[in-house]
């Protein structure tokens, strides 16, 4: 998660935050001259690109999506398979994922627990062909459901997934600290946006309750950073594990219905 700014309440501090790197992954703190406690300096690393050498890391499952546009006029049967919300088509280790979008379109992840050497071996560059090679993982399954595949308006898009160890913590840095993926880089499971932002307003109020003293709120901060963080990986791979798991079709019944 990418940070723009953050203005601490009560006056205590207003600093501006500005984007280093690519996109949003690194934001550096600079003081606002005038303001109280405006020597101290901070950098912020906000998530962490999947294609760069990270120590840990390590492959999740991978994945692909793709769209299908005015789809209840071009494609009834998958809009209709789709219905007005989000729609989960599960088996062991692989799924077709939907959600509704705004302006008649169909968004579709498709899942699979499969090596990167095996994606590897698609060429994404090759529109037909990947949706060719996609599809046959989905032989036999119902035809509303692989055109999300064969009919996607869109080429397939690789989305590869990989996770930190669920007690991943670092040693302090003085004057660094991390939140979002750079902190706790886990499956997807509908809580990383949510863990980001709660970062940020719990490091916005560990600076607030320490504004003489950086480093005590940073490892203030991170004290509550990393079991909170681990505590959110294992809920991440009990999601997946429920979604792509031997059991799956019957557990995300059970999940809802409990």
């Amino acid at each position: 998660m990418g940070i723009d700014g953050i203005e601490q309440a009560q006056g205590q501090c207003a600093d501006r935050l500005v984007r280093r790197g690519v996109g949003h992954r690194l934001a550096e703190r600079v003081p606002h001259h005038g303001v109280a406690g405006g020597g101290q300096q901070i950098v912020l690393v906000g998530d962490m690109p999947v294609d760069r050498p990270r120590p840990g890391r390590q492959p999740f499952g991978q994945g692909a999506e793709s769209w299908l546009h005015d789809a209840d006029l071009r494609h009834p049967a998958s809009a209709a398979a789709a219905g007005g919300g989000s729609m989960f088509a599960l088996a062991p280790g692989k799924g077709i994922l939907s959600h509704r979008e705004p302006g008649g379109v169909v968004h579709a992840y498709i899942a699979l627990r499969r090596s990167e050497e095996w994606l590897g071996e698609i060429d994404f560059n090759n529109a037909a062909a990947a949706k060719v090679r996609i599809a046959a993982e989905f032989e036999g399954w119902a035809p509303a459901l692989t055109a999300f595949i064969a009919d996607s308006d869109s080429a397939p898009v690789l989305r590869l997934i990989h996770s930190l160890p669920q007690e991943h913590c670092r040693p302090r840095v003085p004057g660094v600290t991390l939140l979002g993926d750079a902190a706790h880089l886990m499956a997807p499971s509908g809580e990383g946006a949510n863990l980001a932002m709660y970062d940020g307003a719990e490091l916005a109020k560990a600076i607030i309750a320490h504004p003489d003293d950086l480093e005590a709120a940073l490892t203030v901060y991170e004290q509550q950073l990393f079991p909170r963080s681990t505590k959110a990986a294992q809920e991440a791979e009990e999601v997946n594990d429920i979604l792509y798991g031997a059991q799956s079709q019957h557990s995300l019944v059970k999940m809802f219905t409990q």
